[in-house]
């Protein structure tokens, strides 16, 4: 059993104390990353898949450069990890890039023969794993599709694909030409870093000790939450390199 650290409380502001600082494992390969923009674009701006509009337990509805961001980092990561653990030696399922419909997409992201892998990205400088609290029963459960994740990988990415977006006055859009966000797009150079995983068994203990980061809080002091979620640290995390030698 790990041992988690609770964020530190100032009234309504949570601050991180347990960090890992950002050093790029990789950097993903321009043809790959052209392959995401073709998923992402075609399951939001392309209308060929459905994902949902806001968080659970969030407000905020978000839009299609919204959701194209979040497609399109959501599986950069996920093909972060897979490359990793494929250059290891580790015999991983490949990201699937089928277009579905809502419910369908929302499943699992990497599997180990009978384990299940979960994926969370987040910025360069993010250092917390957040799961959404109404998303999760007290067993681990994934509650939209019913699965328990054996590992939840957190992968950062530099750039943030909001970031990028917001830069380019594209994250607010509903229609966004194809040709235009794809050379912004591809024209970064997409890096990445795996400061840790988590078993289910760390999850049922968080959850089950109350590590919550409440709705309307603010996050160090400046990010304030649409949506209550469940936390790790970083620094609390099991690192990579311990998951691939237990692989092996």
């Amino acid at each position: 059993m790990l041992n988690f650290n609770y964020l530190n409380q100032i009234q309504n502001s949570y601050y991180i104390n347990s960090s890992v600082p950002f050093s790029p494992t990789g950097t993903l390969n321009p043809a790959l990353v052209e392959t995401v923009f073709d998923f992402a674009y075609q399951m939001t701006f392309g209308q060929g898949g459905e994902h949902r509009a806001h968080r659970t337990g969030g407000t905020h509805l978000r839009r299609n450069g919204e959701i194209f961001a979040n497609t399109f980092q959501g599986k950069l990561a996920e093909y972060a990890l897979f490359c990793v653990l494929t250059d290891n030696g580790i015999n991983v399922s490949e990201p699937d890039l089928g277009i579905f419909s809502l419910g369908k997409w929302d499943s699992v992201d990497l599997t180990i023969g009978d384990d299940l892998i979960s994926i969370k990205s987040t910025k360069s400088f993010g250092n917390l794993l957040l799961l959404e609290e109404h998303d999760w029963d007290g067993q681990a459960n994934y509650i939209p599709n019913g699965h328990g994740y054996d590992y939840t990988f957190l992968i950062r990415m530099n750039p943030f694909c909001e970031d990028v977006m917001r830069r380019n006055r594209f994250l607010y859009s509903d229609i966004i030409n194809e040709a235009t966000l794809k050379q912004k797009i591809i024209a970064e150079s997409w890096t990445f870093d795996i400061p840790g995983y988590v078993t289910r068994e760390d999850l049922v203990q968080i959850i089950n000790e109350g590590f919550i980061l409440p709705r309307a809080s603010m996050l160090n002091g400046k990010t304030r939450m649409d949506a209550s979620n469940y936390y790790i640290q970083s620094g609390d995390m099991r690192s990579l390199e311990s998951f691939i030698i237990d692989q092996r």
